[in-house]
């Protein structure tokens, strides 16, 4: 049941706090990514000491780009995060494309694929048929969602139980790693002839890294955005940073850095039952799980504030019915196109390919937000900014270079996913062409 009332975001109830908003950040970056990549960063880096600075460098730049973002949150508090920014910054234009991006990509693939990986890796658990994968991912994804529609605080505590959960396996290895590993950590060979270099190395980070930003999605929903936004975002990549840096020297520890290569996705599990049996790989695997449920509940939460965002300024087809917030001051109808989109995305879709293509897309419209605080420091005095990006500007220099550096690698190394991703942004412009010149017959009517 909903209530028509006043579709803007007041309707939205303010009872985000800190602690959950920190997890939301932990609980987005970290999904399956720790455990995955460290092999893919030794392998392009060369060798162990240059995958460590890897990850340093792509944390640093990660953490640049947070806080650069938080300041124009804390300037434009507005439920759609950089959505709402680049459309007050840079017009209605720049700001559709990129909701559209958000609303029809980016949002439900990552949800999408989330759901499948997930019941990818609790089907093995009950030794369930393969048959079960597609309803155990569309199950999944519609009891997060319904858990959602309830309000932001229900989300949050599974956000926050999930974020607490996801870290015990983490310690477990880091400690035990750490104390009862023997293998030498620096300067260890990756094994392969050649290596792609330390910026595919960095780039590799960069994605694991990524899902940071969607904190920013939920700032009209925060207690006191201008202290806890930046808050959240300083605390929650900080901690990230830690645990990645962590769990990297614990498996160089146990594994020796060309193992680590070899084994692939397998090497966290490897680790794990070297030093706990064979229980070890079901411990990875169930911190594993936990990590993309908890990933997958953060993506539900955010993403829908954006095409909630669009609809508040008609940018979306059926926009009265995606504005309107439900009793429980959420956007249901906004979290349930996403979830129809999803699931069109788990059963007919590839959602790794439509992820991919959206990344880069995404990291583009990153660079239009991290100039926007240059823009807005011109508009806005010191005294009136609750929150100033520390360092400016060498900040967000980092955060632009970091971006323009994807974009370019992106173009590089994927030439056809960057056409490809530059077709589906650009087939949204026909329907703001459309939807504008709706608008303006209904007012003229």
């Amino acid at each position: 049941m909903q209530q028509q009332g006043r579709n803007d975001e007041r309707n939205l109830r303010r009872d985000l706090g800190l602690i959950p908003a920190t997890a939301l950040v932990v609980g987005m970056v970290i999904g399956s990514g720790i455990f995955m990549k460290p092999g893919k960063v030794i392998l392009a880096a060369g060798d162990s000491t240059l995958a460590l600075a890897a990850w340093v460098i792509g944390g640093l730049i990660t953490l640049a780009a947070g806080l650069t973002i938080a300041e124009l949150g804390v300037q434009i508090p507005k439920t759609g995060g950089l959505y709402a920014c680049l459309d007050e910054v840079y017009g209605k234009f720049w700001g559709y494309l990129f909701g559209w991006v958000q609303t029809v990509i980016y949002g439900p693939a990552l949800v999408g694929a989330l759901g499948l990986y997930f019941s990818s890796l609790l089907i093995p658990f009950f030794s369930s048929s393969e048959e079960l994968k597609l309803p155990l991912a569309i199950g999944t994804i519609l009891f997060l969602s319904a858990v959602n529609s309830l309000g932001t605080r229900y989300g949050g505590i599974i956000q926050s139980a999930a974020t607490v959960a996801k870290l015990v396996p983490i310690a477990l290895i880091v400690v035990f790693g750490l104390w009862k590993g023997n293998a030498q950590i620096l300067s260890m060979p990756s094994g392969a002839s050649d290596s792609a270099g330390m910026g595919a190395a960095v780039l590799a980070t960069l994605w694991a890294y990524d899902g940071w930003i969607g904190v920013g999605f939920v700032a009209g929903e925060m207690k006191n955005p201008a202290q806890m936004l930046p808050r959240a975002i300083i605390i929650g990549l900080g901690t990230v940073m830690v645990a990645y840096l962590a769990i990297n020297l614990a498996l160089l520890h146990v594994l020796p850095a060309a193992e680590i290569v070899t084994q692939g996705k397998l090497a966290a599990g490897s680790a794990a039952t070297w030093l706990f049996g064979d229980v070890g790989g079901k411990l990875i695997n169930i911190g594993i799980l936990i990590s993309i449920f908890g990933a997958l509940n953060g993506y539900i939460l955010t993403c829908p504030r954006v095409s909630y965002a669009m609809a508040l300024r008609g940018q979306l087809p059926a926009s009265s019915l995606l504005s309107q917030t439900s009793r429980f001051g959420t956007p249901l109808n906004a979290i349930g196109m996403q979830f129809l989109l999803a699931v069109l995305f788990v059963t007919v879709g590839d959602p790794d390919r439509l992820t991919d293509l959206a990344m880069f897309i995404i990291w583009g419209f990153y660079i239009l937000g991290f100039a926007a605080i240059f823009i807005l420091r011109r508009k806005t005095s010191p005294e009136k900014r609750p929150y100033s990006v520390p360092a400016f500007p060498l900040v967000p220099v980092i955060a632009i270079v970091g971006s323009v550096y994807i974009v370019i690698s992106t173009v590089m190394n994927n030439p056809t996913d960057a056409i490809v991703a530059l077709g589906i942004t650009a087939a949204g412009i026909p329907l703001y062409w459309l939807l504008n010149h709706m608008g303006k017959q209904q007012s003229k009517a």
